[in-house]
This record gives structure tokens, C-alpha cells and sequence, in this order.
């Protein structure tokens, strides 16, 4: 794949309205990962609402995962061939919606479905929203910008986090599946507020088979890629997913507080507010030494917090564990919303990166289950070490002798 090196115009320009764009899609991953998150802090009270194994509630976090594909290939298509706008609209819209039924279903199955349905709209986002963002931020700021579009994970699992113990207590469980609807509005009116891309507009496929040609022509990069989130992937939803549990099952710290927070509640605060920090250093230092080096830099101090994370004894190290676990996480994925952008074809930048994201998510979409199956039979403690040790370290291999093309340019240069 050849890529077109920056100018010193490309990098100054800038398109009018462009922070509108990257703030609509960094507060709709936002909102895409607090409907998520939710359910992670909701696991044993579902269970018991609709009085079912809570093994079975795990899986609707399957059922999520394996959808996000659906979205992913369908929204990013709309987006590719009709623009990012009225797309990244839609899917906003439709999974906020997707989220309040959840909270209103009258049966198990029901929910099911709706977690489901949920999932087509998380997998459609992010490659819409992270096309749009990178595509319309200054190439100066596109490191820093990514990080923090990849923020917008971890903050929305802090704000699950912080719903659960202030709104949850006075208007119940299911309050959560809908204070996100008026959010989605809002992210509804500042897209409608920012400019179409213009890389859009330059590479525009002129039809659905133009799509797909140019998905076949860059098959190689694709499969490496799908790889490489594949593994990421692993890490992200095995080290966060389960957490919260994993802390419940450690003699006298689940009746202990943090900061006058309960600690099922305050730890992951706290570490989510590591993975935010995380992924705006990291971002912002893929933009100096690159996407590569800075992910490896990333997953080395998440190899090197595990210890503390999986086998700390005392709140105070579990704490500490957890906080540089997800620092080192996020701050790899920081650097994710650039680095596949950049190595995405221009005519599929929404589907491409997109569709790459959430396959390797239907891929791994078990990881959850597997790793509770893991504690049953190990314990939570080497279950975590020996699921995330191996994938750090083949992910540095990975990432080792990967491609990077950092500062390409979207545009197509003028003669």
C-alpha cells in the first residue's frame, strides 16, 4: 500500500468546525462504552431480577461482543459510500435506543435480544466516529486526538462506575439503562453542528462494489490487522470485563471503601481514570517516537503491573495493580484509533478500520466466559496471569514486526 507523506500545508490546515466533529465522536464512544460497562456492575442483580445462573447473564455479554460486527460492517458501509454524518447519527441514535428497551424488558429473553441489538450499534460506531474524528483533526494533533477518542472507553466504565453508586440507589437498577438517551441527542446535535469530511468527499466510492474491491485489494493488511486487534482485544476485555467480580471473590475487600466509595465501585474509578491518563500520554507520544514503540512501551508496563493486579493481598496494591494494568492497557489503545486509520485504504477508512475492530471482537467475544470458566478450575488470580501474560507478550511480538505509516496524509496532494 503506498502512502502519501505530509506536507508542511497539510499539517497547518485545518477544516472549519473540525472540534465539532471530534467532540461527537469521542462523547459518542463515551456513551457507546457506559451501555456497555453498565452491565458489568449488574451481572448478579439481573441474575436475580429475572432468576436465571448468572453464568447465563455473562453470555449477554457474548451476544454483545459477537453483534458488534453486524454494526460495524453495515453502519461503516453507509458511512463509506453516504458520508459520516447522518450514519454516525443514526447509529447513535438506534443503540441509545437499543440500551433503554434493555432496561425495559419484561423477560430475560427479551433482555437478551436487546443486548444484542444493543451490540450492532456499539460495533457501528467506532469505525464511523474514529474515521470522522481522525479525518477531520490537524494531522499535528491526530496522536493526541486518537488518545483521546480511546479515552472515551474508559471513561464511560468510570461513569457506569459513578451511576451505580448515585443514581442506582434512588431510582433503581434499571435507571442506568436510560439517562444515556438525552446524551445521545446531544451528540445528535453537535454532528449535525460539524462539517462532512473532506477526505470523504475526495475518495468517495461511487458504488457498494467499489467497497468491496477495495477490501479485497488490501486483503494482506486486513488479516494482519484483524490479527493484531484480535490479540488486543484480549487484552482489553480480559483485564476489564471480569474485574469487578474478580474483586468480589477476595476475602474482606468487597465490604471495604476507597475515597468513602465502596470498593466495587472505587477501584474501577480509579483505574479507569489510569486508562484515561494512559491514553492521552500515549497518544500523544505516538505522535514523537510512533504508533508502534509507543504501544510496545504501553503493554510493557501492563506485563510488569501484574503481579500487584492479579495477586495483591492489601486493597492499597490491588489498587496500584489495577491502576497501572489499565494505564498500560488504554495507553496501547490510545494509539489504535491513528494507527488504523493510517494503515486503513482511502475509500473504506469507515468500514475498513471498523469492520477490522469489531471482527476481532466477535473473535475474542468469548474471552469472558472463558476466563470466569478459567477462575472455576485455577482461580482468579493465575487465571488472569496466564490469560493476559500470554497475550502482552504476543503482542509486543506482533506489534514488533508490524507496519506503521504515522502522518500519512488523508488528503490527496494538490499539484
Amino acid at each position: 500500500m503506498a502512502f502519501v507523506s505530509s506536507t508542511d500545508a497539510d499539517i497547518t490546515q485545518e477544516t472549519k468546525g473540525w472540534k465539532f466533529a471530534v467532540g461527537s465522536s469521542i462523547l459518542g464512544w463515551v456513551l457507546d462504552a457506559f451501555d456497555f460497562f453498565i452491565m458489568v456492575f449488574l451481572l448478579d442483580t439481573v441474575a436475580e431480577h429475572f432468576q436465571v445462573p448468572k453464568s447465563a447473564v455473562v453470555d449477554t455479554l457474548f451476544w454483545t461482543l459477537a453483534m458488534r460486527p453486524v454494526g460495524a460492517f453495515f453502519f461503516g458501509g453507509l458511512a463509506d459510500r453516504y458520508g459520516r454524518k447522518w450514519p454516525l447519527i443514526c447509529c447513535v441514535l438506534y443503540f441509545s435506543s437499543m440500551t433503554v428497551l434493555s432496561g425495559l424488558a419484561p423477560s430475560f429473553g427479551f433482555f437478551v435480544i436487546c443486548r444484542a441489538l444493543y451490540g450492532i450499534g456499539m460495533g457501528g460506531y467506532w469505525g464511523i466516529g474514529a474515521s470522522y474524528a481522525m479525518e477531520n483533526s490537524p494531522r499535528r494533533f491526530r496522536g493526541v486526538l486518537s488518545g483521546l477518542m480511546q479515552a472515551g472507553y474508559p471513561m464511560g466504565y468510570l461513569l457506569a462506575a459513578v451511576a451505580m453508586q448515585t443514581i442506582t440507589p434512588k431510582f433503581g437498577w434499571k435507571s442506568v439503562f436510560f439517562v444515556g438517551a438525552p446524551v445521545a441527542v446531544i451528540i445528535a446535535v453537535l454532528t449535525l453542528s460539524a462539517p462532512e469530511s473532506k477526505a470523504w468527499q475526495q475518495h468517495r466510492p461511487t458504488s457498494v462494489g467499489q467497497i468491496f474491491e477495495a477490501m479485497l485489494q488490501h486483503k494482506g493488511v486486513f488479516l494482519y490487522l484483524l490479527m493484531m486487534m484480535s490479540v488486543m482485544l484480549c487484552l482489553s476485555h480480559g483485564t476489564q470485563d471480569l474485574y469487578p467480580d474478580f474483586l468480589k471473590s477476595i476475602p474482606g475487600i468487597a465490604s471495604q471503601t476507597i475515597l468513602g466509595m465502596k470498593t466495587l465501585y472505587g477501584v474501577p474509578i480509579i483505574y479507569n481514570i489510569g486508562a484515561i491518563v494512559g491514553a492521552l500520554i500515549f497518544g500523544q507520544l505516538s505522535q514523537k517516537i510512533g504508533r508502534r514503540n509507543s504501544i510496545m512501551l504501553a503493554l510493557v508496563i501492563s506485563l510488569l503491573s501484574i503481579p500487584a493486579w492479579a495477586f495483591g493481598t492489601s486493597l492499597a496494591m490491588l489498587v496500584f495493580g489495577s491502576y497501572m494494568m489499565q494505564t498500560g492497557v488504554q495507553g496501547a489503545f490510545g494509539v489504535i484509533p491513528a494507527h488504523l486509520n493510517e494503515l486503513s485504504p482511502d475509500a473504506v477508512r469507515s468500514l475498513f478500520p471498523g469492520f477490522v475492530y469489531q471482527l476481532g471482537v466477535l473473535i475474542v467475544a468469548k474471552v469472558p466466559t472463558f476466563e470466569f470458566a478459567l477462575s472455576k478450575r485455577f482461580g482468579y488470580p493465575w487465571a488472569l496471569t496466564m490469560f493476559e501474560g500470554t497475550v502482552i507478550v504476543l503482542m509486543i511480538v506482533i506489534f514488533w514486526f508490524g507496519p506503521e505509516a504515522r502522518d500519512r496524509s488523508f488528503l490527496r496532494e494538490s499539484n
